[in-house]
């Protein structure tokens, strides 16, 4: 393993010594090595990256917005082969959340995530993006599973 030291300030130190706490951490290496991590594949993802990924897709849209939410269906349905799984949420009379769960290559998420939140009408988007490994694997479950032929995702270190 490679050695590396940093310097930072007073406050900065505050603050990632927060970051720790707040989530478990017990050291600073594990703490920064993970912040970097993320740092790196969120980069990859939003620039370019490739392979497959599984990715969230959260926006909110005023439901009154003209012919909006049959537009948003329309747009899921032409990507159901991207698309696992969707939750609609009514937050009041006119404002709802959709969280869709997608899975393809990286490119072709982000586009279609991209053309979602720059409808007219929705109002905040974000897409979060998690690399995996696809593995087709045979082998059987339990004490007398048959062998049956299907996909593991693994994230992608």
């Amino acid at each position: 393993m490679e050695r590396v030291t940093i310097s930072m300030s007073e406050d900065f130190a505050e603050e990632l010594q927060g970051f720790m706490a707040a989530k478990g951490y017990d050291n600073r290496s594990e703490a920064i090595r993970d912040l970097a991590r993320r740092g790196l594949e969120k980069s990859r993802m939003e620039s370019g990256g490739d392979g497959d990924c599984l990715a969230a897709l959260v926006y909110v849209f005023n439901h009154h917005t003209r012919e909006l939410a049959k537009r948003l269906t329309q747009a899921h349905h032409r990507q159901h082969d991207i698309e696992i799984a969707t939750m609609h949420i009514h937050l009041d009379h006119e404002n709802c959340v959709e969280v869709a769960v997608l899975r393809g290559e990286v490119a072709h998420v982000r586009e279609f995530a991209n053309s979602v939140i720059a409808e007219r009408g929705v109002q905040h988007g974000q897409v979060s993006f998690i690399p995996i490994e696809v593995d087709a694997a045979q082998h059987g479950h339990g004490d007398h599973g048959h062998p049956h032929r299907h996909e593991h995702l693994r994230p992608r270190n």
